[in-house]
């Protein structure tokens, strides 16, 4: 790896600075700035700061009582680049680029409280079946004007109009904001971020971006954290705010991460696929672990207390523990189409999630019913919100006792990763209840 990041510098002389940073268990980038020679030595050397670091509260405050904090002395690790190597950051004025770094000991073993490493872990076992999963991300997100008192939805830079309203693959509110959009498909462009198809969305200035389908699943979830990080920053330089969060307004629909994902084996077959609609027993397998893990894994596709506001039936959040066939008001959707391309979609993230811990979370159920060979119930037929079924939790003190009680969820993440969000989820609560609804939108509006 060293090598061609340090090509990649070589062949870019116009960079002048450069931001090594990890993902945090709230999917914040944490890390350092730094001038050039230093991100060369870094290469080789890698570099050091607090395990605690990946564990802090989303306003970056260390959590009271952690065993990472003053009671083993605050240690540090030592952080490595991965395989991405630099990836350009083409919102900021001066030219710069980012390393993606991930959390080692000092005896080279990976860090447990790292969520890119929960994935790989994840990643492995699929490996050790000869099984590899093909994950994508379709990603939605508001645009937002938060200079005043109100969200409000932004001017269009051609119109100069503000349009307050819902415009469901509306072609005219993508073209009310086409520079943003062209500058954010040429920055996709040069970071290898695969973005795909734009649409409008049903909330006030609502897109989504379908990002896609890839064999390399850490490569995907490298995607959405940087994609995150890229229309926040891109925004910004456009002159209003983009945002993540579950659910900036109360009477539109909140926003989403929906991944799909097939499992190849080492033939490069689809496992999912027998020739017809009905999919194999694998799938049916997959289905059964991803609704036996829902509720105890809803923490980490409702993270913060904004994102149960999310959950509203009717508005295109599913919250009851079900799947179907090519029902977009169900958890857990097995699309139509080519049975060569049978996949699932898990529909209940937020996207205010942490994409490495979403895709670890989904991929390890989907695992964990293809070891126990369960099978799921029939598919539903008709409207979920309308019928009588068994749903997640539907408020964060209830989703962080049913992820740390959890037995499926150390089948899942490392012991240390489960007790560090639970401890992190807790302090969070505690400190939201203090807040007024303005200063929580604040927080989450730019940061999640």
């Amino acid at each position: 790896m060293p090598a061609p990041a340090a090509s990649w510098l070589h062949e870019n002389p116009h960079i002048r600075t450069i931001r090594a940073a990890a993902c945090d268990l709230n999917g914040v980038a944490r890390g350092k700035r730094m001038p050039i020679r230093s991100a060369i030595k870094m290469l080789d050397d890698g570099t050091r700061f607090p395990f605690s670091a990946l564990s802090v509260d989303i306003w970056g405050e260390d959590i009271e009582n952690s065993p990472l904090v003053f009671d083993s002395g605050d240690r540090d690790a030592t952080l490595f680049p991965t395989e991405r190597g630099f990836v350009p950051m083409p919102w900021l004025e001066a030219p710069s680029a980012l390393i993606p770094l991930w959390m080692y000991h000092d005896d080279g073993r990976p860090y447990d409280g790292d969520p890119r490493h929960a994935l790989n872990y994840v990643l492995q076992r699929y490996k050790a079946r000869g099984l590899t999963p093909v994950s994508a991300v379709e990603l939605e997100f508001y645009l937002i004007d938060d200079s005043g008192r109100n969200l409000r939805v932004p001017v269009s830079p051609r119109s100069g109009k503000r349009r307050d309203m819902a415009e469901v693959l509306s072609i005219r509110a993508l073209d009310a904001f086409d520079t943003f959009f062209t500058d954010l498909y040429d920055y996709c462009e040069a970071m290898d971020i695969p973005a795909d198809t734009m649409i409008s969305e049903a909330g006030l200035g609502q897109f989504e971006v379908n990002l896609l389908h890839q064999e390399d699943t850490l490569k995907a979830a490298d995607d959405a954290w940087l994609f995150k990080q890229l229309v926040k920053g891109l925004a910004r330089k456009h002159g209003f705010a983009a945002s993540f969060m579950a659910k900036p307004y109360a009477d539109y629909a909140g926003s989403g991460m929906h991944a799909h994902f097939s499992v190849l084996n080492e033939a490069g077959e689809n496992v999912f696929d027998n020739g017809g609609a009905e999919g194999t027993e694998l799938l049916h397998h997959a289905i059964a672990g991803c609704m036996a893990a829902l509720k105890d894994s809803t923490l980490i596709y409702a993270p913060h207390m904004n994102s149960y506001e999310r959950f509203v039936p009717g508005a295109h959040a599913p919250g009851a523990i079900c799947w179907a066939h090519e029902n977009r008001t169900v958890a857990i959707r097995v699309p139509s189409g080519s049975p060569a391309a049978r996949r699932i979609e898990h529909r209940v993230s937020g996207g205010d999630v942490n994409p490495y811990m979403a895709l670890a979370a989904i991929l390890g159920a989907a695992l964990v019913g293809i070891e126990d060979g369960e099978m799921p119930p029939p598919p539903i037929t008709g409207n979920a919100y309308a019928q009588k079924l068994p749903t997640i939790p539907t408020d964060w003190e209830t989703a962080i006792d049913t992820f740390e009680n959890s037995t499926i969820m150390p089948r899942i993440f490392p012991r240390e990763m489960i007790r560090n969000m639970v401890m992190m989820k807790r302090q969070e609560c505690r400190d939201m209840e203090d807040l007024t609804e303005s200063e929580r939108t604040d927080i989450y509006l730019d940061t999640v």
